[in-house]
C-alpha cells in the first residue's frame, strides 16, 4: 500500500472534527472502534484499546514462557488465548500420540512471539510460523492454509500519518489496513509486510524482503521493496 501524502493526510485530519481530541465518552469510544475497523483514522490510546493490548500482552507472555517440550495440547490452548478463540478443546485422547494427532490441522506457532491484539490474527489449517514473529494486528491479518512463515517475520497492519503534526505521538490518530496472505505461500525469514498488502496463493517471498505492494499468485518476489523475480511454473 502506498503511504498517503502529507498534504492529503493533513487535509483529511483538519476536516474531521472527530480528530480534535482523544475520545472519552461511550459514544465516542464506539465511534473510535468503528473507525478503526473501517480503516479510517482513529485513536489507539483509549482505555478500551489499551486494555485489549494488555490482555494480549499477558497471553503472549504466558505462551512465550511455556516449556520447550510442552505437549501440543498445552501450546494450542495457550495460542487460543492469544487469538481469543473460545472454541472448546477436544477431550483428551487415550495416549500422548493420539492426543497430538487431534491437533494436526491446528496452526503450529513457535515461541516467542509478540502481538498487539491477538484476536485479529487468523491462521488457516496447517500454517507454520517460526520463532520471533511480530504481529501488529490493528486490523485482521489473515494467513491461508499450509502457508509457511520463516523466523523473525513482521506483519504490520497498522500505520501512522506522515505529517508529524497530525501524527502527534501517542496523542495523534493512526489507521489500519488488512493484510491477506493466500494459501500455500512461503514467507522467508526476516520478511516485513506493511499495511494493506495482499499476497496471492502459492507465492514465495525471499528472505529479508520488505513487501510494500500486492503480490500476484504463483510468483517469487524479493528485495526492498519486493519485486517479482520470476513466475513459478
Amino acid at each position: 500500500m502506498a503511504a498517503p501524502s502529507n498534504s492529503a493526510t493533513a487535509a483529511t485530519a483538519a476536516a474531521d472534527p472527530f480528530l480534535a481530541k482523544i475520545p472519552s465518552t461511550p459514544e465516542e469510544l464506539a465511534e473510535n472502534k468503528r473507525r478503526l475497523e473501517s480503516g479510517e483514522l482513529y485513536f489507539a490510546f483509549t482505555p478500551d484499546l489499551v486494555a485489549d493490548r494488555r490482555r494480549c500482552a499477558q497471553a503472549c507472555h504466558l505462551f512465550n514462557q511455556a516449556p520447550r517440550d510442552s505437549p501440543r495440547r498445552d501450546l494450542v490452548e495457550l495460542w487460543k488465548k492469544i487469538v481469543r478463540d473460545e472454541t472448546p478443546m477436544p477431550p483428551q485422547a487415550a495416549t500422548p500420540e493420539e492426543d497430538e494427532a487431534l491437533f494436526e490441522d491446528q496452526p503450529w506457532v513457535e515461541l516467542p512471539l509478540r502481538a498487539d491484539y491477538g484476536f485479529n490474527i487468523v491462521l488457516g489449517k496447517g500454517v507454520y510460523v517460526n520463532a520471533n514473529s511480530t504481529w501488529i494486528d490493528t486490523v485482521p491479518i489473515t494467513i491461508g492454509a499450509r502457508t509457511l512463515i520463516g523466523p523473525s517475520c513482521s506483519f504490520y497492519s497498522g500505520g501512522h500519518p506522515l505529517d508529524g503534526k497530525v501524527r502527534n505521538g501517542i496523542k495523534g490518530p493512526e489507521f489500519g489496513k488488512p493484510i491477506v496472505i493466500g494459501e500455500d505461500c512461503w514467507i522467508g525469514g526476516n520478511v516485513t509486510i506493511i499495511p494493506g498488502v495482499t499476497i496471492g496463493a502459492g507465492s514465495t517471498v525471499g528472505g529479508g524482503s520488505v513487501v510494500t505492494k500486492d503480490v500476484p499468485p504463483g510468483v517469487v518476489v524479493a528485495g526492498n521493496p519486493a519485486r517479482v523475480i520470476r513466475k513459478i511454473e
